[in-house]
Order: C-alpha cells, then structure tokens, then sequence
C-alpha cells in the first residue's frame, strides 16, 4: 500500500485536485486498474475533452501517473498512483513544543512479559511464531510486531530517560491503541486494563470490547475481517496532581512519586492484574495495525 503523506502546509493544493466529482471518480475507476482517457471518458459518460482536462489535473498533482504502452499504435495509460492520502495535522517541526522529550516504541521491543493463550505476535505479512504459544513472545523478530494480544499476563517496556540533568519532570503520558482480547471478536468483551510506570500501579481502564468486523484503516489486508481490527486510543498522564486517563482523574499517584530523574529509564508495564474483574486480555496495535499509525508514544514535560 503506498500512501501521501501531507502536512496542512501543503495539503490545500491537493485538496482542491480532489474536490471535483469526476476527478474523484476517476481515482475509483483506477483503483480497479489502469484505463486510457478514452475509457474513462465512456465509464465516466462524459466528453473525451472533459475527460481529459480532469486527468491533466491529478497528473499535475501526482495523484495519477500516466505512461505510453503499446496498443493499437502507442496509447496513453493512466493508475492510480496512492492508495492513501493522509494530512499530518500536528505542527511542524518550527511549532514543537519546548521542553518535551516525545518517544514512539514499537510494540515489539518490549523486554519482559507474560502472555497466557489465547496470545500471540502478528507482523506486516504473516504471524510471528507460533498462535496460542507463549513461546513465540520470545522470538528473535518480535521486534517486527504489528499487533500482539493475550489473555492474561503484562508486557514491559522500557524508555531512555533523556531528561536533562537538574531539570524536574512536570508530566508523563504515554498514548496508545489497546482493547479487549476475545475468540475471534467481540464488541461486548469488558476486560481490566493496568498501567504501571517505574513499577507503581497508576490506574486501570476497563475496555468494552474486542472490535472487528470492519477493517482498521491500517489493517493490512490478509488479515481476516473475522479477528481483531483496531482498538480505542487511549491517554494516561501523571501530573503534578494526579493520574488522569483522558482527561478524567482516575488516582492520586503523582509525578513526583515516580521519580524519574533517580532512574537511568522509565518503565511502562501493561498487563492484566490475577484479581481483575474482567479478565478479558489484550490487543495491542503498532503503526500498521488498526486506525492510528502509531506504537505506544511517550511524552515527557520538563521544567
């Protein structure tokens, strides 16, 4: 799958490109594969010229690539040339914000865990190991997970602390794609989700479900429509006050009590606790996996 990637700077040319009905149904008619103008024009039922004036403007944008083949004589042939456009609305990098260290991790390189089956890896083209093997968490190319879910048991992570000597950590987040683990799916599936940063509880999420049926925008395209496709972005932070889990309050566990700046890395531990009410596992999405091209993103304000 070859994607565009746009920030807002430079996405408003290519939005106008697309903002024309026969343009749009061009790029339908392409994604069956390539056709001429004089095809689309007949598909399209509209002139040859008008046709071909709609075509000169996604070419111009590269949205479509166009190349002589042999026909009847020498034709004209055009394809699609993305299968996504996707605009990066976060700011450049001129409007980063000072004082925060950000750190996407893949969700393979953890480095301990526990999985009890149902449990298993999934990468870009095919399973990792072994399905319902614990074993397979061990594998020398877990690093290339797209996807990795278990009934029961943690996974930890760990992170460079880069704070800056003689600086103090004002707040901590980490942001992720997380739901329930269910045979197959199942949207009603509760399960009791824990954080532990620095190896302190901070909080629990209870999911309400295993989410399939419709594909992840990031799915890849073997996998079956019948498992699991995406989950919930979800947001821990520790402040100055307390741990919040997107935006509402869930525990008095504040930064100071994770101490940080005393530890050469920060530790983030997610698993399901053995007195849990809902035992109902763990899916966890890497960057092409599920509905958000990210791992699990840590950021870290300073003072």
């Amino acid at each position: 799958m070859k994607d565009l990637h746009l920030t807002v700077d430079n996405a408003l040319e290519v939005c106008k490109a697309l903002s024309h009905e026969h343009r749009m149904n061009i790029l339908k008619i392409l994604s069956t594969g390539p056709h001429n103008v004089n095809e689309l024009s007949e598909k399209l039922g509209i002139p040859f010229s008008t046709t071909a004036v709609n075509v000169k403007k996604l070419e111009d944008m590269d949205l479509i690539i166009s190349e002589l083949v042999p026909g009847r004589g020498t034709q004209k042939v055009n394809s699609k040339n993305f299968d996504r456009i996707i605009i990066d609305l976060s700011p450049s990098e001129v409007e980063l914000e000072k004082n925060l260290i950000s750190i996407d991790m893949p969700i393979g390189e953890y480095v301990d865990c526990k999985a009890e089956p149902s449990c298993g890896l999934v990468g870009d083209n095919d399973y990792i190991g072994m399905q319902d093997d614990p074993r397979s968490f061990y594998e020398t190319n877990r690093r290339e997970a797209e996807l990795l879910y278990f009934k029961a048991g943690y996974v930890e992570y760990r992170y460079p602390n880069r704070t800056p000597y003689g600086s103090s950590v004002s707040e901590l987040e980490f942001t992720l794609e997380i739901c329930s683990e269910a045979p197959y799916h199942k949207n009603d599936w509760p399960s009791d989700i824990t954080m532990w940063i620095n190896g302190i509880e901070v909080g629990t999420w209870t999911s309400p479900g295993d989410f399939g049926g419709e594909r992840g925008f990031n799915t890849p395209k073997w996998w079956s429509l019948h498992f699991t496709q995406y989950g919930l972005l979800k947001n821990w932070k520790v402040t100055e006050t307390g741990t919040f889990l997107d935006g509402n309050k869930i525990s008095d566990v504040r930064i100071k009590d994770l101490q940080i700046t005393k530890n050469p890395y920060i530790s983030l531990k997610i698993g399901i606790k053995e007195e849990a009410t809902n035992i109902g596992g763990i899916n966890l999405f890497g960057t092409n996996f599920g509905n958000y091209s990210q791992g699990i993103v840590m950021n870290l304000r300073y003072l």
